[in-house]
C-alpha cells in the first residue's frame, strides 16, 4: 500500500520565519501529516478471500477429527482463527449452495433451488437480478475475482464477469478432469476452461496448481487496493486425481475409495497452503480475512468409488438433509482482529458470510431481504447467542426433501440417505430428532413427540408461505 505523506521539500520551513510562527507551522504540518496517514490507514479496507471446497466430508480435516489425513494448511486456519462445529450449508448439492453463499439468501429466494446445467446455454442459472458478494464489494471499491468452479450459469449474462467479478478463471460446469479440463459427466463431453468468458487451453497442467497461479497473479496485481476473491476449489469432487506425491503417501490405506480421496484431500490442502503462503509473501496476512467452508457433505456417487469422505458421527452425505449432507467444516481467520484458536458451537449458516464480511469490512448492505445474519458477535464470543432461532432447507422435484431445525430439534420431510442401499420406510417420511441426544439421527421420535413434530411442521409451513410471497 502506498501512503501519501508530505514531501521532504514541503516539510522544510523558512528559518527566517519568527520562532512562534515557525513553531505553529511545524505543529500544523505535523497534524496534517498525521491526519493524512490516519485517513489512508482507515481507507484501506481488508482483503477478502473465500475458499469454498467441493464435496468435502464433515470431519475431513485433522482439526475436525480426521485421524488418517494430512491437512496442515486447513488446520492452520483453525489454529489462527475461529472454527465452527455447527455450521451448515444452505443446500446439499452444488449450485444452490453456491447461490446461497454469494447472495446471502436461501437457494429458493436466490433463484437457484437445484443444480443448473453444466452445458453452454443449458437450463438454470443465478438470475441476473440477484445481487452477489462480488457486486457488493465491487461497488465498495474492491477488485473482484472468481477462481475455480462456477456452476451458476453458462450464458454470457450469467457467467462470472456479468455477476460482479472483474476477473474469472475456471470451469463453468459442475466438474472437470484436472489435466485435460474436460467435462465428463452428462454427454456430450467437452472442454471447459474459461478466462473472462473466453475458452482457454492449458492441457496437461494440474488444475489445482493453475488455480493457485491465477489467484497469486490476481493478488499481486491488486495488492495496493482491497480485493475480494472467491476461490471455489473443485476438490475433493470427483474425479479423485491426487498428485503422485500424495498417492504414494497414502498407499498404505487398504480401502481404495478412502485412499484415493485422502490423496486428493491432501493435494487440495497443499494448494491451499500455497495460497496462504502467497498471501504472507505479499505482506497481506494481517489485512486479509480468509473464510473457509465446504459446499456440502461428501459424495458417495459411483465416481468416488462409493464414497471416500467421512461424516464422522453424522448420518448421510451429499444430497441428504441429514447432518452428514449439510453440516460442514467452516472457519474464519483475520490475524490480530478476531480470536485465534477458538471454537464456536452456535448454529451458523453459509448465508451468514455475506453480512458478516460486509460488517467486518465496513461495507453497507443493499436494501433487500437477506436470510443471512452477521456472525461478528459469535466470532468474538463463545457465549454470544446464535443469530438463528431456526433454519430451513428445501429440495426440488416431486415430493421434495425438506428440513427445519429449531434449537436442538430437527424435522426432515421425505428424507434421503444415500449412504444406505434401501430407501427409508414410509414410517420415516417424517423424521424427528433431538440433536442434543442423537447427533447421529438414528432414532425417529415422531411417535413419542407428536406435539414437537406438529410444531416444527407448522413453523416450516409458515416459512414456505413467506418464501413464496417475498423476493
Amino acid at each position: 500500500m502506498s501512503v501519501k505523506i508530505l514531501s521532504k521539500k514541503t516539510r522544510v520551513i523558512d528559518q527566517t520565519t519568527p520562532p512562534l510562527e515557525r513553531q505553529m507551522k511545524h505543529i500544523l504540518l505535523t497534524t496534517i501529516a498525521a491526519v493524512v496517514l490516519t485517513a489512508n490507514a482507515q481507507a484501506r479496507k481488508p482483503n477478502l478471500v473465500v475458499i469454498y471446497t467441493d464435496d468435502q466430508g464433515s470431519i475431513d480435516i485433522n482439526a475436525y477429527g480426521a485421524k488418517d489425513l494430512i491437512t496442515p494448511a486447513m488446520d492452520s486456519l483453525c489454529r489462527d482463527g475461529v472454527r465452527f462445529t455447527q455450521f451448515y450449508s444452505a443446500a446439499a448439492v452444488c449450485s444452490p449452495s453456491r447461490a446461497a453463499l454469494l447472495t446471502g439468501r436461501v437457494p429458493k429466494r436466490a433463484g437457484v433451488p437445484g443444480n443448473v446445467s453444466s452445458h453452454p446455454g443449458g437450463r438454470g442459472a443465478l438470475p441476473t437480478d440477484q445481487v452477489t458478494m462480488a457486486e457488493i464489494f465491487k461497488d465498495a471499491g474492491y477488485a473482484t475475482a472468481h477462481i475455480g468452479k462456477w456452476h451458476l450459469g453458462f450464458t454470457p449474462p450469467t457467467m462470472p464477469n456479468a455477476q460482479g467479478f472483474d476477473y474469472s478463471f475456471g470451469h463453468m460446469g459442475g466438474c472437470i478432469d484436472n489435466y485435460s479440463h474436460f467435462f465428463y459427466w452428462v454427454p456430450p463431453n467437452r472442454h471447459d476452461l474459461y478466462q473472462n468468458g473466453k475458452e482457454v487451453w492449458r492441457t496437461g497442467d494440474y488444475f489445482p496448481m493453475l488455480m493457485v497461479d491465477e489467484a497469486a497473479k490476481f493478488m499481486e496485481v491488486n495488492r495496493e487496493k482491497p480485493f475480494f476473491m472467491y476461490w471455489a476449489i473443485n476438490l475433493p469432487h470427483y474425479p479423485l486425481q491426487g498428485t503422485e506425491k500424495w498417492r504414494r503417501r497414502y498407499a498404505h490405506i487398504k480401502d481404495e475409495k478412502r485412499r484415493r480421496y485422502a490423496a486428493f484431500m491432501s493435494s487440495m490442502d497443499e494448494a491451499i497452503g500455497d495460497l496462504l503462503e502467497e498471501i504472507d509473501n505479499l505482506g497481506l496476512r494481517e489485512n486479509t480475512i480468509v473464510v473457509f467452508q465446504s459446499d456440502h457433505g461428501h459424495s458417495v456417487e459411483s465416481r468416488t468409488f462409493g464414497g471416500g469422505g467421512n461424516s464422522g458421527p453424522y448420518r448421510g452425505a451429499k444430497f441428504s438433509f441429514f447432518e452428514g449432507g449439510i453440516r460442514v467444516p467452516a472457519m474464519i481467520r483475520w490475524p490480530g482482529k478476531i480470536p485465534a484458536g477458538q471454537v464456536r458451537g452456535q448454529m451458523s449458516i453459509s448465508v451468514d458470510w455475506l453480512p458478516t464480511l460486509t460488517e467486518l469490512a465496513g461495507v453497507a448492505l443493499p436494501k433487500r431481504k437477506f436470510d443471512g445474519k452477521s456472525l461478528v458477535k459469535v466470532i468474538q464470543s463463545d457465549t454470544a447467542k446464535s443469530q438463528h432461532s431456526e433454519f430451513h432447507w428445501m429440495g426440488t422435484g416431486n415430493n421434495p426433501q425438506w428440513a427445519v431445525r429449531e434449537g436442538n430439534w430437527k424435522l426432515i420431510g421425505n428424507p434421503r440417505d444415500p449412504t444406505v442401499t434401501s430407501p427409508l420406510s414410509k414410517e420415516n417420511k417424517l423424521f424427528l430428532v433431538n440433536l442434543s441426544i442423537d447427533v447421529g439421527e438414528q432414532n425417529n421420535l415422531r411417535n413419542t413427540h407428536p406435539d414437537q413434530l406438529n410444531r416444527l411442521k407448522a413453523i416450516h409451513n409458515r416459512w414456505v408461505v413467506d418464501l413464496r410471497g417475498s423476493n
